[in-house]
């Protein structure tokens, strides 16, 4: 018999061994990106060189040139001669100050909608399914279109403005009201107002905790809407009212002075609200037809009121299936926006597209708006997902 004959053999480190097994991965991985990058490479060297043969000038120098571009409706103080970056920038936040708006009216009346659908008014409810089937079915474009024409066609002109209330008028060229004007004391009122903002968020920690200690917590909603409004108030009247009023003037056929919404930002503003409400309308009434309706009968039978049930065990139980479809909504507006262009609102795309006009340099001003709205809706819908991490139900 031949002996046995013991081989020693150095064992395969642990880390080797799966580096071996994820090589050929790894090896796929790399030559994807590259070959990516490679496309890239030739387009962008491709442009440069079509770019370069018509004679157009590429880069983002043309931001520092004087624009000469006339924008009625600025939030901040704005003259043709500034800076096309500049321009960009007014339009830029044109866009975030009718998003943000159109946001928060969408949204309470998309709520009021979602529970009209599951009223047991035979009317209410079929007015809100009414509602949501024209306006989710018609176009937006075709709505701004309606809101515009209806808002010209019915509003009167300059001279004969309607004026609800004091110095408020509504025309054909828009809604002229009196513009505020801060004096320097008005910072005590800032203060003031920050001071109680962070006395309510104090105050209504304080009675989260007494109430998962006794069963019961302080009214800190009420508490807190005294500090919000009385404290401001009270530092506004010590500090001798530190702010005065610019209002509307008639002059020959128009108005000067004051502040003006005009008929383009209200019909952008109205489209966006009604045709977005719609979709929202429909999330919450999903959202309420999820509530086991053992929680409803449990409710009722305890003695309380419909709207208490609604507000206290409805709707909270509803956030958790609304807010993921409500975010792709809020995304949507914050893009269908772009449609202002349309009835002649200056957007950020409006006074793009007229840069275009101008320069030629579309491929510059496209990755600017494609930069804006990436960056909008990062970060819409980041904050959307931690606020819908913090209603999620957590099971014990």
């Amino acid at each position: 018999m031949r002996p046995f004959i013991h081989l020693k053999t150095k064992p395969v480190p642990l880390k080797a061994s799966k580096l071996r097994e994820q090589l050929p991965a790894l090896l796929a991985q790399t030559l994807v990106v590259g070959g990516i990058l490679y496309v890239a490479l030739q387009l962008f060297y491709n442009t440069q060189a079509n770019l370069e043969a018509r004679n157009i000038a590429s880069g983002f120098g043309f931001l520092s040139v004087e624009g000469g571009l006339p924008i009625n409706d600025t939030l901040l103080p704005y003259s043709p001669a500034d800076s096309y970056g500049y321009a960009f920038l007014i339009g830029t936040l044109n866009t975030l100050f009718v998003s943000a708006l159109s946001i928060v009216l969408a949204t309470i009346l998309g709520v009021l909608v979602g529970v009209s659908r599951v009223s047991r008014n035979w009317l209410v409810a079929r007015l809100g399914a009414v509602y949501v089937e024209v306006l989710r079915n018609v176009p937006l474009l075709l709505t701004l279109f309606f809101c515009y024409s209806v808002l010209l066609a019915f509003l009167p002109s300059p001279r004969n403005s309607m004026v609800p209330f004091g110095d408020i008028f509504i025309n054909n060229r828009g809604i002229f009201m009196p513009r505020p004007e801060f004096l320097g004391a008005m910072g005590w009122v800032g203060s003031a107002l920050a001071a109680a903002a962070l006395a309510s968020f104090l105050l209504m920690r304080k009675s989260r905790r007494m109430r998962d200690v006794t069963g019961r917590g302080l009214p800190a909603g009420w508490l807190s809407l005294g500090l919000l409004v009385g404290l401001p108030l009270a530092a506004y009247y010590l500090a001798g009212r530190p702010m005065t009023f610019d209002t509307p003037e008639l002059h020959g056929f128009n108005f000067t002075g004051g502040m003006v919404l005009r008929p383009e930002f209200s019909a952008l503003l109205a489209g966006l609200v009604l045709y977005t409400a719609a979709f929202i309308g429909e999330n919450v009434r999903s959202g309420i037809e999820s509530v086991d309706k053992g929680q409803i009968d449990a409710a009722k039978a305890l003695g309380l009121k419909p709207g208490l049930i609604m507000r206290k065990i409805i709707l909270p139980q509803t956030l958790r299936v609304c807010i993921p479809a409500t975010t792709n909504d809020y995304t949507s507006l914050v893009k269908n926006s772009s449609l202002a262009v349309a009835i002649g609102y200056p957007d950020m795309v409006s006074i793009g597209g007229t840069i275009i006009g101008q320069n030629d340099q579309a491929i510059e001003v496209i990755g600017m708006w494609m930069a804006v709205y990436l960056t909008i809706n990062l970060v819409l819908s980041m904050g959307m997902n931690w606020f819908n991490a913090k209603v999620q139900v957590v099971e014990r």
